[in-house]
């Protein structure tokens, strides 16, 4: 059964940093690149970073390059998003997903992230 768990949201003021983690459980995370999403109140859930299967390539959306960071962990099956001078806008529930048809469909709880002065 496929599982994904995020955690390490907070509440935070402009400037501060997060880090976030998502354990994976349920197939063979090294075999996929894997991404997180964020979605704030009122907006459509959007793409923030990516990676592929050993860490070679990342992407990022480009409101949060230069700030965020996405790495992971393939002993822990742990992909993890390092959030640094965060923003008012970067407000949001953080989920990870599996870049795969086949698990695409798989969500977990996400993770509040706040930032509030």
């Amino acid at each position: 059964q496929v599982q994904l768990v995020e955690s390490g949201g907070g509440l935070v003021q402009p400037g501060e940093s997060l880090r976030l983690s998502c354990a994976a459980s349920g197939f063979t995370f090294s075999r996929y690149a894997m991404s997180w999403y964020r979605q704030a109140p009122g907006k459509e859930r959007e793409l923030v970073a990516t990676i592929t299967e050993f860490g070679g390539s990342t992407n990022y959306e480009d409101s949060v390059k230069g700030r965020f960071t996405i790495s992971r962990d393939n002993a822990k099956n742990t992909v993890y998003l390092q959030m640094n001078s965060l923003k008012l806008e970067d407000t949001a529930v953080y989920y990870c997903n599996i870049n795969s048809l086949r698990f695409r469909r798989y969500w977990g709880q996400g993770t509040q992230v706040t930032v509030s002065s």
